[in-house]
């Protein structure tokens, strides 16, 4: 990435927001074949959280902003540019716009959609540090937030147990260079592997088979279709890698970290990668227990709680790494403020 402007940026606010009905995994066995020792022994999820009601996705991503923005004592009419990342958003056009208007952001800023999947936070990340840096952006909303219940087969006791629902959010802001906190990233993205997860369009057939009628019939998406094993040797090889490239670009070695902060998709990926860098268990930030793989939300979610726990204090170096559809991966090497 080319600096234009002798400008850092740094993370100054974060939030988060979940559904309120909680998922255990006594509940999904109720409805399929499995139990909650079978489920956390294989992922370490015990709670996910799954929009019912009258909630919806961008209702918890405008939570998640306005605490972001309460925590960076920033004034909405004072944010430049919004960034939600999601594949599962509540409209087929993208959520941004209304998340800006909720927020009462009165310039009428950039707000739009990125759709990357479980990688959608980093790269969310990396396109805020590029308009600041570069674009003389000042205060840049970066939200995750997925929804993928919506697209899970309940009856698939391969894939329902591993996801939930939520929204994190992270204000970015320009700063002094020499107050920089966003120090170097690695991103990746690989078409040949996206046999392995996958949530496909359909086309409706017409009586006689086709699907080539004019005018189309309604069509739709179906349910997530993955190979767990797949992702898995994808993960644990390509996420090692993508960190000790980012360190390298970023002129750090693993021992300036504080903490490693992965996507959450299953514990034991988190903690190959995490024995891979050699990170100990308590230097790795997890709650993917209570809530499942929240897909673009799980890295800004596991940060907020972290910070607000006293964990991730002012200073605090983090690499963070999201992957998954795609195939995409990317890393980040930042500071907590």
């Amino acid at each position: 990435m080319y600096r234009l402007v002798n400008t850092g940026c740094k993370l100054v606010g974060c939030g988060s927001a979940v559904p309120s009905l909680k998922v255990s995994n006594d509940d999904l066995a109720k409805i399929v074949d499995t139990n909650d020792e079978w489920i956390s022994v294989r992922t370490g999820i015990r709670n996910r959280r799954v929009l019912s009601g009258k909630e919806n996705l961008t209702g918890l991503a405008i939570e998640a902003s306005r605490k972001a923005l309460g925590m960076a004592e920033v004034n909405p009419k004072d944010v430049d540019l919004i960034l939600m990342c999601s594949s599962t958003g509540d409209d087929r056009f993208g959520s941004a716009p209304l998340i800006q208007k909720a927020l009462g952001c009165k310039s009428n800023p950039l707000a739009f959609d990125i759709t990357a999947a479980c990688s959608g936070f980093l790269l969310g990340l990396f396109s805020a540090t590029c308009y600041i840096k570069a674009g003389g952006f000042k205060n840049v909303l970066v939200i995750g937030a997925d929804a993928v219940s919506r697209f899970v087969d309940w009856t698939d006791r391969g894939s329902c147990i591993l996801f939930g629902d939520a929204a994190g959010a992270v204000l970015m802001q320009a700063c002094d260079i020499g107050e920089d906190g966003l120090f170097g990233f690695d991103l990746h993205s690989d078409g040949d592997g996206k046999r392995h997860l996958i949530a496909p369009f359909i086309e409706n057939e017409t009586e006689d088979g086709s699907s080539t009628s004019f005018p189309p019939k309604g069509s739709s998406y179906s349910c997530l279709k993955m190979n767990g094993i797949e992702i898995f040797k994808f993960a644990v090889r390509v996420v090692p890698q993508s960190i000790e490239a980012a360190l390298d670009k970023a002129g750090f070695s693993r021992s300036n970290l504080d903490w490693l902060l992965l996507h959450q998709a299953n514990q034991r990926i988190i903690d190959a990668v995490a024995t891979r860098l050699e990170m100990p268990s308590e230097r790795v930030i997890s709650n993917l227990a209570n809530y499942g793989n929240t897909s673009a939300a799980s890295i800004p979610l596991a940060l907020d709680e972290a910070v607000r726990s006293g964990k991730v204090q002012a200073g605090h170096v983090i690499a963070a790494a999201g992957f998954g559809a795609g195939l995409t991966w990317g890393s980040a090497i930042l500071r907590w403020r």
